[in-house]
C-alpha cells in the first residue's frame, strides 16, 4: 500500500478524505472493531455527549446541518461519522476487525511491515490516528489492593457493559472527569445508592444547550453561510480565550467566581458544597460543563467521598481517608492512556527500538505534533502536544491534515524510493519551543495533578496556542528539518544515482544539504 492509515474516527477519517482529495487510493484503514467511529463508537455510556459545540465539532469540508442540539450527544456524533464514511466512499478502503499488532521499518526497501489481527501487508506511510481516548486506564491490583477479588460487576466508562441492570444496585462511580459528570446525572434516579470517590473536584460550568429545530436546520441547509457563520463565532470566542490559559491564568479569576457561583445555587448544603469547592485554578483540569451534574450530587441516594480509592475489601470499597461503602458495582471514570499511548509500544522504528522506548528519556515528544525521530514515514494525527483544553480537536486534526498531504506531497517531488526522516535537532528545537511556553499556562501553573501532565510532571499532551498558531505551524513541511532517505540501487556505473548506495541498504541524504 500507499498508505496505511490505523484507525476510524475523526483522525483517521479524516486523513482518508484527505488522501483521496490528493488522488491518492492506494490506501487502507486499518480498524480494530467492526464499524467506525474511534472514542465515539467506543464510548456509549449514559448521557454521554460532547462539550464542544456541535457546529464546531464537524469537519470544515462536511458540515452538519442537522445537528439536534447545540452539543450533541453521543449518538448523533457517531452517525456523522458513519455519514461521512459513505458519503466520501471510504468503506472499500477499511479493513475491519484488524488490529495493529506490530510495525516495523524496512530500512533497506523503505517501507513499514505491518502485522495485524487480519492479516499482514506493507506500506510506504503510516499515518496513526490511534487517539489519545482509545485506551482506557484500569487501575491494576497493584494499584489497588483487592480489586481483583471483587465479588460484583466492574467496568471502565469506555467499555460500559449494556447487559447489566444497574437499577436498584448500589454503585461506586470512580473518578470526576468529564465522563462521571455525564454518568452521575444519568444513573443516579435508577440505581439503589450512588456513591461517588471524588479524588478531586472539578470546576462545573453551566451548559448552555439548547434543541435546534427544524427551521433552524433548514436556515443552515438552503443558507450555507449562515453556518459557516455560525462555526466562526464559536471559533473566535475560543481563539480569544487562550490568551488566559495560556499566559495570564490570573484572568480566569472572574470565570472562578462564575463557577462558584454556579455550584452555591445547585448546592445548598455548605458541608457538601465545601466538598465540591477546587481548590486549584480553574482551567488547570478540563472544565466541565453541566447542568445536572450538581443537582445529582445532592439526591438522597447519592454520596460523594472526597477522597480516591485506596483499596477493595470484598463487597466494601475503602478511600485513602478511611471512608468505606458497600457496593454491587464499580464503574471506573479512570481516563485514557494518553501520555504512555499503547500504539507506541507496537512500532519499532529504524534502529530497533520501539516509540515507546524512544519516548521513555525525556517523555512524548514529535516534530510538529507529527514526526518522531528515527521513525521514518511515520506520522501521527493528534499526536504529542496537540490536544486543546477549550476547543474542538477537529481544527487541529484538519491542520494536520493539511501537514500530512503535503507531507505525501514532498515524497512526490522528491521521486523514487524516498522517506522523510525527522531530525533529531528539529524534533529538540520544537519541543525546547513548547515546553518553554508551556511554564507561563494554567495547566503547568494553576496548581492540579491532570491527565495533561506525564508521570515525570511534563505537559506532553496540550498545544499552548491557538488553533490559528498551530494550523500556521503545519501548513508546510520544511525539508531542512528532515533527513531523506533514499533506497538504494544495485548495479554499477551509470545504473547509480546521485545519494544512493550501490552495496545496499539506505543512504542519507540531509535535505537542503
Amino acid at each position: 500500500m500507499r498508505v496505511a492509515v490505523v484507525g476510524s474516527g475523526f483522525g483517521g477519517l479524516g486523513a482518508a478524505v484527505r488522501l483521496r482529495r490528493e488522488g491518492i487510493t492506494d490506501f487502507v484503514v486499518l480498524e480494530r472493531a467492526g464499524s467506525v467511529g474511534g472514542t465515539w463508537r467506543d464510548n456509549d455510556y449514559p448521557g454521554c455527549a460532547c462539550d464542544v459545540p456541535s457546529h464546531l465539532y464537524s469537519f470544515s469540508f462536511a458540515p452538519n446541518h442537522a445537528w439536534p442540539r447545540a452539543f450533541s450527544g453521543q449518538e448523533h456524533i457517531r452517525a456523522y461519522l458513519e455519514h461521512v464514511t459513505d458519503v466520501f466512499g471510504l468503506r472499500p478502503h477499511i479493513r475491519f476487525d484488524s488490529e495493529v499488532l506490530r510495525t516495523a521499518w524496512d530500512g533497506e526497501r523503505l517501507c513499514w511491515d505491518i502485522e495485524t489481527s487480519g492479516g499482514r501487508l506493507s506500506a510506504d506511510l503510516v499515518v496513526s490516528a490511534t487517539g489519545p481516548l482509545s485506551d482506557p486506564r484500569i487501575p491494576t491490583e497493584a494499584e489497588l489492593p483487592g480489586l481483583g477479588s471483587f465479588p460484583g460487576k466492574v467496568f471502565h466508562s469506555a467499555r460500559w457493559d449494556h447487559g447489566y441492570d444497574l437499577r436498584g444496585k448500589r454503585v461506586a462511580m470512580i473518578g470526576t472527569g468529564a465522563s462521571a459528570a455525564q454518568i452521575v446525572p444519568a444513573i443516579a434516579p435508577e440505581v439503589g445508592r450512588l456513591t461517588l470517590f471524588q479524588r478531586t473536584p472539578p470546576w462545573v460550568m453551566p451548559r448552555v444547550d439548547r434543541n435546534i429545530g427544524p427551521v433552524e436546520q433548514w436556515l443552515h441547509r438552503q443558507l450555507p453561510f449562515t453556518a459557516q457563520a455560525r462555526r466562526g463565532v464559536l471559533w473566535g470566542v475560543r481563539e480569544m480565550q487562550v490568551q488566559a490559559f495560556t499566559k495570564r491564568p490570573k484572568a480566569l479569576g472572574l470565570v472562578e467566581r462564575v463557577a462558584k457561583r454556579n455550584l452555591a445555587r445547585a448546592v445548598r448544603d455548605p458541608e457538601l458544597r465545601a466538598r465540591l469547592t477546587p481548590d486549584y485554578r480553574i482551567g488547570c483540569k478540563r472544565i466541565l460543563l453541566s447542568n445536572t451534574y450538581y443537582p445529582a450530587l445532592t439526591r438522597p441516594n447519592v454520596d460523594v467521598i472526597a477522597s480516591g480509592l485506596a483499596k477493595v475489601d470484598g463487597s466494601t470499597l475503602v478511600a485513602a481517608d478511611g471512608s468505606a461503602a458497600e457496593v454491587d458495582a464499580i464503574v471506573f471514570g479512570t481516563g485514557f492512556h494518553v501520555t504512555d499511548m499503547p500504539i507506541a509500544d507496537r512500532v519499532v522504528g529504524a534502529d530497533g527500538r520501539t516509540l515507546a522506548e524512544a519516548w521513555a528519556d525525556g517523555g512524548m515528544r514529535s516534530l510538529r505534533g507529527a514526526s518522531a525521530a528515527g521513525f521514518p514515514n511515520w506520522m501521527t494525527i493528534i499526536g504529542p502536544n496537540t490536544g486543546l483544553g477549550n476547543s474542538s480537536m477537529i481544527l487541529m486534526i484538519e491542520s494536520q491534515l493539511n501537514y500530512m498531504a503535503d507531507y505525501v506531497r514532498q515524497l512526490d517531488v522528491l521521486g523514487g524510493r524516498v522517506a522523510l526522516d525527522a531530525r533529531p535537532a528539529a524534533v529538540a528545537a520544537w519541543n525546547e519551543r513548547l515546553q518553554k511556553r508551556m511554564e507561563r499556562t494554567v495547566w503547568n501553573t494553576g496548581g492540579c495533578t491532570s491527565w495533561y501532565l506525564d508521570a515525570d510532571g511534563r505537559n506532553t499532551t496540550v498545544w499552548p496556542g491557538t488553533t490559528s498558531e498551530f494550523r500556521s505551524a503545519t501548513r508546510r513541511v520544511d525539508l531542512s528539518e528532515y533527513t531523506v532517505l533514499r533506497a538504494a540501487r544495485t548495479g554499477t556505473g551509470n545504473d547509480e544515482t546521485p545519494g544512493t548506495s550501490a552495496t545496499g541498504g539506505t543512504a542519507k541524504v540531509e535535505a537542503g544539504a
